[in-house]
């Protein structure tokens, strides 16, 4: 290149620059004035909460665009990231694969967890996570209601005394979940229990659809499943997740991320965000889950339902 073109390509550059540092003021001072794009991740719950974030945000007389479903976590996580889109739900526990801490033990306490990924992605990010759902959407190993003989409290550690008393036991799980050090080896380690190869019916793929429903009927002399703690299928098939009192797993509670610049342009939406979020327990979500996995509603009717039903719609 020579020094005639060396300058103008550089001279280009400069304009580019300005050009984009003077949309970039324009953008901030029109933040107030663009749409909300609210997205979510492709799942079941991601739909619902999804839904839920952009109802009461137009409900508050704010302009919304939806990318409901948008895609996987890395997907929405990189939107977001480059500004693609506005906020989505998230959970607390991918906080470990976001800033590369899979192995800190922060993980596994709601609390800890939740300040800790709130304040690493607002600090390197500006990204701030609002009020999470008193819920837990991490692994759980779910039983049928109607297993002889197990104790009333269903909780991880009655499933050790009952392994040792002689109690029948069949898991149907996916691959990952038997092989991954933070699934299934995660419970038997924190709990003192191993579960031999034929008390397991591995099953291809990781769809929790096709363990719970291999536990409900039964297939295989199955009547446990590996599960997600809202799955909605659990309470509509029979099933109930035990309870994980030792923290064998990293908890990931839902939790609204918003860009910093769009709170700041509209600050209403935390005040309208956060008791809604508040409002959905671990037996809420399993319910609401439920009437769209397995009843078949849309996960907006189901949205616009339940918020109203709590008068945080008119």
């Amino acid at each position: 290149m020579n020094r005639l073109s060396r300058l103008a390509a550089i001279a280009a550059a400069a304009l580019i620059s300005a050009l984009a540092l003077n949309l970039a003021a324009t953008s901030l001072s029109r933040a107030d004035e663009a749409p909300i794009v609210v997205a979510s991740k492709i799942d079941t719950e991601g739909a619902l909460l999804g839904q839920m974030i952009a109802t009461a945000i137009e409900a508050k007389g704010l302009p919304v665009m939806r990318k409901i479903q948008l895609g996987p976590t890395n997907i929405v996580r990189g939107a977001i990231l480059a500004g693609q889109i506005d906020i989505y739900p998230e959970y607390t526990g991918n906080g470990a694969v976001f800033f590369h801490r899979d192995g800190d033990p922060v993980w596994k306490s709601a609390v800890q967890g939740y300040e800790t990924v709130k304040q690493l992605d607002q600090e390197q990010n500006h990204l701030v996570w609002l009020s999470p759902a008193p819920a837990d959407n991490t692994w759980v190993i779910a039983v049928r209601k109607d297993l002889p003989g197990f104790p009333d409290k269903k909780c991880l550690d009655e499933l050790v005394a009952y392994l040792k008393g002689g109690g029948k036991f069949k898991l149907a799980a996916s691959a990952e979940f038997v092989s991954s050090p933070a699934a299934l080896p995660a419970f038997e380690q924190t709990y003192g229990f191993h579960l031999s190869a034929d008390q397991i019916l591995t099953l291809s793929g990781g769809n929790t659809a096709t363990t719970l429903r291999a536990a409900a009927e039964g297939i295989s002399g199955v009547n446990a499943a590996m599960a997600y703690g809202t799955d909605g299928e659990l309470a509509a098939l029979g099933l109930t997740a035990l309870c994980d009192d030792k923290g064998a797993q990293v908890v990931y509670a839902p939790t609204p991320v918003i860009r910093e610049p769009v709170l700041g342009a509209h600050p209403a939406i935390g005040p309208t965000l956060d008791p809604i979020f508040a409002s959905l327990t671990l037996e809420t979500l399993q319910q609401l889950n439920a009437r769209i996995a397995v009843s078949g509603e849309q996960p907006e009717a189901v949205a616009v339902s339940y918020l109203k039903s709590k008068h945080f719609l008119p």
